[in-house]
């Protein structure tokens, strides 16, 4: 029976610093915006880098993994999301869509599958902040497309409750000095309008959880 216990207590002394290494992480789940494709260097210039040195810039314990991946769709995504989800985030940053919107895919099917990711997210840890970044399609597909397409995310973000950055791009799209030669993907001075963007959404959260899960903290590094 002690050779039990003091295995018991062994595991647990093991256990406990993995779950605490957990907490803390922020999850960029998306696409090529995300993973900073055709940037030079992405894991200094994409805009998930930029957050980490807004993070520590504000003394802020979070620390920012990056899962875009070229080309996905919300589709693609939601298959792929367990094995995202092997360690389980903090925070999870969805943006997820523009590869469906540029494929001209029904608007349900993104609704249904963003929703499917949240669901599916807040399954794993009920306890996770999750926020949605929003993303237009250009006027070329279309006013009709266009108008349902931008719809999809302050929708998806009230049923679901979750926190919207209202459009990763904006200051961004259609600027062509702040955008690759494609005129899809920005440049590095594109992604730091990016990383605004999102902070503008996700610093006074951060900020807000850090008082909560530890006030001496939190004073500290608004201090």
């Amino acid at each position: 029976m002690r050779l039990r216990l003091l295995a018991a207590a062994l595991l647990a002394l093991l256990v406990l610093p993995l779950r605490a290494a957990a907490k803390g992480d922020i999850l960029f789940f998306g696409d090529s915006l995300t993973a900073g494709y055709g940037l030079d260097d992405a894991d200094r210039d994409a805009y998930p880098a930029l957050i980490q040195r807004k993070i520590a810039a504000a003394g802020l314990p979070w620390k920012v993994a990056n899962a875009g991946l070229s080309g996905d769709t919300t589709a693609g995504g939601l298959r792929r999301l367990d094995w995202a989800l092997r360690r389980l985030p903090d925070v999870f940053l969805l943006e997820l869509g523009a590869n469906d919107g540029l494929r001209g895919l029904p608007t349900q099917v993104t609704i249904a599958n963003l929703e499917a990711i949240i669901a599916r997210v807040r399954a794993k840890d009920p306890a996770a902040l999750i926020v949605l970044i929003g993303m237009r399609m250009p006027p070329s597909l279309g006013q009709d497309f266009t108008g349902a397409f931008a719809a999809i995310y302050p929708k998806v973000a009230s049923q679901a409750r979750v926190p919207l950055v209202p459009f990763l791009l904006a200051g961004v799209g259609g600027v062509p000095g702040l955008n690759q030669p494609d005129g899809i993907h920005p440049t590095a001075a594109g992604h730091a309008i990016l990383a605004e963007n999102v902070w503008k959404v996700l610093g006074p959260l951060l900020e807000a959880r850090a008082r909560a899960e530890n006030p001496s903290t939190a004073a500290q590094a608004s201090g």
